[in-house]
Formats: structure tokens, sequence, C-alpha cells
């Protein structure tokens, strides 16, 4: 297990290129992954090519990502972005794994070195980037989570990480909410990590600074909106991790109520960008590659098109 205290990336792990990149999972064919990596790699003058590897068109099961990998390796390749639902298989896979991902139990990076695969789990960076990024000044003393899934461990793990001094967590499955709430106190003791029944949602939400949507409810084909936004208190932020539509129904409502809002861009772009960063040992410039992001999203509304995440 390798530690890069938080910072992955921070020393440089390959030579100046070429690059050839690509992405393992299901459903994928529509990410902007690909997109951002290489308009950022072009600004940075290296020759980069990021290739998707679709398990559903290419008929092959999760269980083939050692092999994809494998393969991926002959031909040439120097990382994996790896996605739903590879992204705790490789951890059986990889020579080593960052800390983080170790303690999140999932990557969605594999660098493939020259004698050794190294596992990173860029999500839960992207998302504290964009805490940092997009909600300056705010308030992390009591933080309320919905959702404990895949995306609610890396954003848990961010949130305390950027300091959440108590965080509430919620999830319509208790059993899962209670597992990552004490996954989540072995790492940090000295923080406050409790469960919350549905049940209590209003009264919990009414005393968070801030509240975390982390479910797919209103992603394109999955419309709602997670809990009425009038239980939010004054001046508390609100972030959802849903970012096709960029303007979810909660963060429309939210927003028209006054309160700060983070929407699911700023962690698409950053788990992005720190990829970037890892596999190349060059700093991208996070805010460009934002620009790049919210134009592909624009481009996607006016033709009426979507597609998953990562």
């Amino acid at each position: 297990m390798i530690d890069q205290s938080g910072d992955a990336g921070a020393t440089p792990r390959s030579s100046a290129g070429p690059y050839l990149v690509g992405l393992i999972g299901e459903g994928i064919t529509a990410s902007l992954t690909p997109a951002m990596h290489v308009a950022e790699a072009r600004e940075m003058g290296l020759e980069y090519e990021y290739r998707i590897l679709d398990l559903i068109e290419l008929g092959r099961p999760a269980s083939d990502v050692g092999s994809l990998i494998a393969e991926s390796r002959s031909a040439g390749f120097s990382a994996l972005n790896i996605t739903h639902p590879c992204k705790q298989l490789v951890l059986e896979l990889v020579d080593d794994l960052d800390t983080d991902a170790a303690r999140l139990g999932a990557a969605n990076l594999v660098v493939l070195e020259e004698e050794r695969l190294v596992g990173y789990n860029t999500d839960w960076m992207g998302y504290r980037d964009g805490l940092t990024a997009g909600l300056p000044g705010a308030s992390f003393d009591r933080v309320l989570q919905i959702g404990c899934g895949g995306a609610g461990a890396a954003t848990a793990y961010a949130l305390l990480s950027t300091g959440a001094q108590r965080l509430d967590l919620t999830d319509v499955d208790g059993t899962r909410a209670e597992e990552l709430a004490a996954r989540m106190r072995a790492h940090f003791p000295s923080q406050t990590i409790v469960t919350v029944e549905h049940g209590d949602l209003p009264r919990a939400i009414a005393r968070a600074d801030g509240v975390v949507h982390a479910t797919p409810m209103g992603m394109l084909h999955h419309p709602g909106i997670a809990f009425d936004v009038a239980w939010l208190r004054e001046g508390a932020w609100l972030s959802d991790v849903v970012y096709r539509p960029l303007q979810t129904e909660l963060v429309r409502q939210a927003a028209d109520r006054g309160h700060p809002v983070l929407d699911g861009g700023l962690m698409a772009v950053g788990q992005a960008c720190a990829s970037l960063r890892i596999i190349t040992g060059m700093l991208p410039d996070r805010d460009r590659m934002e620009r790049t992001f919210r134009a592909l999203i624009g481009e996607e509304q006016r033709s009426g098109a979507g597609g998953n995440s990562q």
C-alpha cells in the first residue's frame, strides 16, 4: 500500500508521453471524461489518446476486468479509469493501493507502471476540491448526507477530510448507512459520525449547516426530489452529486430560496483533473477543465443527449 498523504499524484509517475488511457465500465459510451482529458492534455502540450472500453459493447462481464487490464497493458496503455461495476473488483488486482482507495474500498484509476499496477480513488478528491472551490467560507460543523452507496462513501470521506465535525448519514437502506458510518469512524475517530432514520430527516436537515445529496434521484432517468428544501435552515448550503442534468430540481429549488448550492459538475471535473494529474505527473488547469466540461454539458442539452456518469 502506498500513502500520498491525501494528495495522490504528488510524485510524477509517468514520462512525458505519449499517453494511451482508457475507461472500463458498463454503459459509458456517453462519458464526458475522455473529452475532458484529451482537451486538457492538448492544452498541456501532451500527446494523449483516450479510449472507451464499454463492457456491454465488448460483450464481456465485469469479472473480465482483470483480463481487460492485462490486454490494455500489452496494448501499451498508460492508465485506466474504472467505473461501475468494477471499482471494487480491481482492488484485488493491483499491486499497490493508495491509502485513500484502500479506506474507501474502491479504486477508479489504475496506473499501469512498468512492473506493477497502482490503484487510486480520485472520486473523493474530486468532491473535496469541488467543496473548496464551490463553497468558499462554508461551515462544515454539522453536515447531513443522504445516500450511502458508492458516491456516498466518496463524499463522506471528503467531507470528513475537509473537517466536518459532525456528519449525519441516512439511506433508504439503514444497514448501508450503519456500515458506512462504522467505516468512517475507524478513519476519523475524533469526529462525530451518526446515522439518522428517515423519519427524523426533517429535523436533521433543519439542524445542518449543509446537506449533501448522494443518490441517483434527480438524474434524467431517475426523476424526483430527495426532500423538501423548505426544511433547510436559513443560510444552509446544498450539494448534489448528480450532474446530468447539472441543475437538478433539488438544486434549482434550493437556489431559488437563496441557499448556496454546489452542483455535481465540480465533482465530475475534480475526479478527471486528479486522474490526469496522477497519470501525467503534471498539474492540469482545473478551471479550464471545468469550462470544457460545462461546454460539453451545454452541447448535450442542446442536442437532447445524455449518458452515464464517470
